[in-house]
């Protein structure tokens, strides 16, 4: 127990807090549960920081990811919700940014902190969701999440094909919705190269990759702002009450 403090003392941040990830190099390098961990700084009075999947605290980086939702997916409850432990668990060769990432990404909450910090998050009463895309003149869809996920999976399955078949969309249908985009913007998003060897099968271009940054970029900062304002006009206390004179 006393090298189980003297290690958190020593991992404390510039907040005198304990960030998650420290928590768990605490618990490798004493070979015990990192429940004990959580329970000690908890006994020590001193809060945990920076959750590793993106649950308190400001933690950098993240991103979506089709492989990790695929992963997460099946371990949703039906309140689109899953454990700590099993979130933590699908990292394994991806990395945790990107289950953190996508766990924002889909608004997929965090149950039963493996620290003891929460056991069930609650979420407002009531949330806002927005929904972003960008159209042409005619009303045509050219960009937006489902283009996005589309390209995500061409990358990984490297082809379109399997990319709109993992998707549940005929390939017909896949492939117009790229030669429109390709069309409007004038530019290449996809490359295909026949034959064998590693180059083989269909990659995003450099304008493709650019186009999925800036759209993520775009949706974060709407979501941002409708998530302040809903605050600000839904959220507040029904307990105010505004007298004329």
């Amino acid at each position: 127990m006393a090298e189980m403090q003297e290690l958190i003392r020593h991992y404390l941040n510039d907040k005198g807090k304990l960030d998650c990830a420290d928590a768990y190099k605490i618990a490798a390098k004493l070979k015990c549960p990192i429940r004990e961990v959580g329970d000690a700084a908890k006994a020590m009075e001193i809060r945990i920081d920076a959750c590793d999947l993106g649950q308190f605290g400001k933690v950098e980086g993240g991103s979506f990811d089709i492989e990790a939702l695929n992963r997460l997916t099946p371990l949703l409850d039906d309140q689109n919700r899953v454990t700590c432990k099993d979130a933590r668990a699908q990292a394994g060769g991806i990395g945790l940014k990107k289950i953190r990432g996508t766990l924002k990404e889909k608004n997929i909450d965090v149950t039963y902190c493996s620290l003891g910090c929460f056991t069930e998050k609650r979420r407002p009463r009531l949330y806002v969701k927005t929904k972003t895309w960008i159209e042409n003149a005619e009303g045509e869809l050219l960009f937006g999440k489902g283009k996005t996920e589309i390209l995500e999976l061409i990358e990984s399955e490297g082809s379109i094909a399997k990319a709109s078949e993992k998707i549940g969309m005929n390939y017909k249908k896949a492939w117009t919705h790229i030669k429109i985009l390709q069309k409007n913007i004038n530019d290449v998003m996809v490359e295909t190269k026949q034959g064998g060897g590693e180059d083989a099968g269909t990659k995003l271009t450099s304008v493709a990759h650019e186009y999925m940054e800036n759209y993520r970029k775009l949706q974060d900062d709407i979501e941002n702002y409708a998530n302040e304002r809903f605050k600000e006009l839904f959220l507040k206390p029904r307990n105010q009450k505004e007298f004329r004179k």
